[in-house]
């Protein structure tokens, strides 16, 4: 979604409001400062008649007609609020607050969407509403073994942030064969951050021991690593001013926490990214195109619950696309189990509706559309992404 018209929309309320607060402000300062004369002409005179007040009040009241506060205030006023007006007017353009018109009767399996809303909380450590949820949804049984594994992440993570390694350290001792097999180098990471917590304590022997008993049995495959390890206890109690001082940031315990989350999650079979989250967020970036669909389709909502796939092309970011789709060059529709894609002997790849009609139904050769060659629709095979 384009939020540049909404940006320049609320920068010109801005702007109007700042001008229509500052004259409001030098309007108030001139009247003040009438007021303020009148007052000092009515102390200072030495005469208390009555008529000699009249005449000063009189004065004022002349003054501040001619200044007409209130004709100076309309003018800036009356700005503000046709930007106003305007600024809403995009927000209603850009942000349709009625999304149910995309709304689809889609059967889902409630027992599956309720374990994906548990695992969201308990996945973010939200534990306590994560039970509350499962015993209102009589889930409880179904998700105990997957609130008992994120509780172990989470406490693992927790440690982390108090500088304490030791949870994350058994974990991954405790997985080490299999963090191998993916060739994850956490259980190295975990071990150089214990180092460098040994060794800017100024404890040289202590750090070297460390290494010797922790890290060389890594050492196959993580020479330099350790290498650089060893330099490093050139610098015990004064790292801050090495050349290696960049293993005393913050950041790497952030990184090397959120890789361990990432491990945990994949030996349990488990996605990283919260499912639910991923799909809150590619269903945000997929209404607009549905809405407006919906908004031209006025009056033909029984259409939109029948049809099979999605009539308007939704194009998500990347990291929202973990399938291979393929769509027809020919007919622009995108492949289906019906409609599956066809490879010709050319090479090139249509559906096959298309094939079928460029054929008349296999009676016929046809020529591709990318190339001179002549196709046999008998000849085609269907691909499988």
């Amino acid at each position: 979604m384009d939020l540049n018209p909404i940006k320049d929309a609320f920068d010109r309320v801005a702007k109007k409001q700042k001008l229509s607060s500052s004259k409001a402000q030098e309007v108030i300062d001139q009247i003040m400062l009438e007021i303020g004369k009148a007052l000092e002409t009515i102390l200072t005179e030495q005469s208390g008649h009555e008529s000699n007040y009249k005449l000063v009040l009189s004065e004022l009241n002349k003054k501040l007609q001619e200044n007409s506060p209130q004709s100076q205030l309309e003018g800036t006023q009356k700005e503000l609020n046709v930007a106003l007006s305007k600024y809403t007017k995009q927000l209603e353009k850009s942000f349709n607050p009625d999304i149910s018109k995309a709304y689809r009767n889609v059967e889902f399996d409630s027992h599956t969407v309720n374990q994906i809303i548990a695992g969201h909380f308990y996945r973010q450590g939200l534990f306590s509403i994560g039970d509350c949820f499962v015993n209102e949804a009589d889930e409880s049984e179904s998700t105990a073994d997957l609130r008992s594994l994120f509780s172990e992440m989470y406490l693992i993570v927790e440690a982390m942030k108090e500088r304490n390694l030791e949870p994350a350290l058994n974990w991954a001792a405790a997985n080490s064969d299999k963090l191998k097999e993916r060739g994850s180098d956490l259980q190295l990471k975990l071990h150089r951050l214990q180092f460098v917590e040994i060794l800017q304590n100024g404890n040289r022997n202590e750090a070297l021991a460390y290494v010797r008993s922790n890290v060389a049995p890594l050492a196959s495959n993580n020479l330099s690593e350790i290498q650089k390890l060893m330099a490093c206890l050139l610098w015990a109690g004064k790292l801050d001013r090495s050349p290696y001082s960049h293993l005393l940031s913050p950041t790497n315990w952030n990184v090397v926490a959120e890789e361990l989350a990432r491990q945990f999650c994949n030996l349990l079979g488990q996605s990283f990214e919260s499912p639910l989250g991923v799909t809150i967020a590619a269903g945000f970036q997929g209404l607009p195109p549905l809405l407006k669909f919906m908004t031209v389709m006025l009056g033909k909502k029984q259409e939109w619950q029948t049809m099979k796939q999605l009539p308007v092309p939704v194009e998500l970011d990347k990291e929202f696309q973990f399938h291979s789709m393929f769509v027809c060059p020919v007919s622009k529709e995108q492949s289906s189990d019906e409609n599956p894609p066809m490879l010709m002997q050319c090479g090139h790849v249509l559906c096959k509706q298309s094939i079928n009609k460029m054929s008349k139904n296999n009676s016929k050769t046809f020529k591709c559309p990318y190339c001179p060659c002549d196709i046999d629709a008998a000849q085609c095979r269907q691909l499988h992404f």
